[in-house]
């Protein structure tokens, strides 16, 4: 037996004894375990910021991109930020034992499900040491052991997270192996962990299309998908230009690196000679780069952020300050566009037409719909849920933003007086 094998083993072990205990864990319990947590990662800061340090510089030193460096980058507000989710958490209702549709069925027998957990939660991810704590405090408060392996990026941070985690659980009175961080690099542990049918409930894929691809290919288990996101806002013709202008800025620039990050602008014909030079302009002071269909670039004109764009730039998640432009002639010819490229993940329409919004709410297919909002909200924070597992984009139990109730499964309930089923 390896050494890596060793080590996923026994903490996949200790994970599938835990979970049993978790299931009954009272919300009291995981809710002083989170409230711990949270005070610890504040308190003890300093030991996370020294970790990420050295991760970003050895990061650095092989070149990693300033997309993957962001994502990696954690700082005092970042952890502060990490900490408030954690408490978020804990705030909200514990869906484990929720019971939901209950019905009387023409015999008497009341019939209906309950919340339970899944029971262990695998997670595979990349560069981001916040998903160690979200992950990690998601799946305790709905009950469930989790299963951590980050990137090599981001090693030593989670390290120290995962045993900060550690401490604040174990003083909490929560199960011992509740939480298991690999402390491993090897590559091969990966494949490990998607052959552990027997210990691993559900597996969670978090970063780049190589990983996710890889792991629903090789699981053995049920896999929850998301994360690739080619997110679209469309400028519709009756848009407000003005509102336009801020929610394209803000969707592409407050933070380029993340998965629903601008992509694609697709503007109206009818408004792109007003429009497109102004957000050219505002872009552009930004260092966004534009590659525009040829109509856009003949309407902008030669600037030094335009390029004319290829076939390549369409249908991408670019992570920088990168973004196409296509000009349609109708709202049609939008969603049609839309339809072809988006992923999945987070669309956005702007305009003023009711019905035309209401239109695109019903008729683009993607996880999270917009009207006249960035698509930056898209976040477990953002929408109430404390943190997320993940963003979403398959037509599974769960979809966009996963939160509590949607890491947790349900088992059929049935109450009698006394019934049999005849012959």
């Amino acid at each position: 037996m390896t050494t890596t094998a060793s080590e996923i083993e026994r903490k996949a072990g200790e994970a599938k004894a835990a979970a049993r205990r978790l299931s009954t864990l009272s919300t009291e319990v995981k809710d002083d375990a989170l409230a711990r947590l949270a005070d610890a990662l504040e308190a003890r800061a300093g030991e996370v910021l020294a970790a990420n340090a050295a991760d970003l510089a050895r990061g650095r030193a092989e070149g990693l991109s300033d997309a993957v460096l962001d994502r990696l980058t954690l700082s005092e507000a970042r952890l502060r930020g990490i900490a408030a989710d954690v408490r978020q958490v804990a705030r909200l209702p514990d869906p484990v034992g929720e019971t939901l549709e209950m019905r009387t069925l023409p015999n008497g027998l009341l019939v209906g499900k309950m919340r339970v957990p899944f029971g262990v939660i695998g997670a595979i991810y990349e560069n981001r040491p916040n998903v160690t704590v979200d992950i990690a405090s998601l799946c305790l408060k709905a009950g469930s052991a989790t299963i951590l392996r980050g990137g090599k990026e981001a090693l030593q941070s989670n390290i120290v997270l995962g045993r900060i985690i550690d401490d604040a659980l174990r003083a909490a009175g929560v199960p011992d192996g509740a939480v298991q961080v690999i402390e491993s690099a090897d590559r091969s542990i990966v494949s490990e962990m998607l052959a552990m049918k027997d210990c691993i409930d559900l597996v969670v894929p978090r970063g780049g299309e190589e990983l996710i691809r890889f792991v629903e290919k090789n699981a053995q288990m049920p896999v929850l998908i998301g994360g690739i996101g080619v997110c679209h806002t469309y400028v519709d013709a009756d848009a407000d230009l003005d509102k336009a202008r801020d929610i394209v800025v803000n969707a592409k620039t407050r933070r380029y690196s993340i998965c629903n990050a601008l992509d694609t602008l697709v503007v109206h014909a009818a408004v792109a000679p007003r429009f497109l030079p102004r957000i050219a302009d505002s872009l552009g002071d930004r260092d966004v780069e534009l590659r525009c269909d040829a109509r856009a670039y003949d309407v902008i004109g030669e600037r030094p952020n335009v390029v004319p764009a290829t076939d390549a730039d369409f249908g991408k998640e670019f992570l920088a300050l990168v973004a196409s432009v296509k000009v349609v002639d109708s709202y049609e010819d939008a969603t049609d566009f839309i339809y072809r490229y988006s992923s999945g993940h987070s669309d956005a329409i702007v305009t003023e037409n009711y019905t035309t919004a209401m239109r695109f709410l019903r008729e683009v297919d993607t996880a999270v719909c917009y009207v006249n909002a960035s698509t930056q909200f898209t976040d477990g924070g953002q929408f109430g849920l404390g943190a997320e597992i993940i963003d979403a984009t398959q037509k599974a139990h769960a979809r966009g933003p996963v939160g509590l109730r949607e890491i947790c499964t349900y088992k059929w309930i049935v109450f009698g007086t006394g019934q049999t089923r005849p012959a």
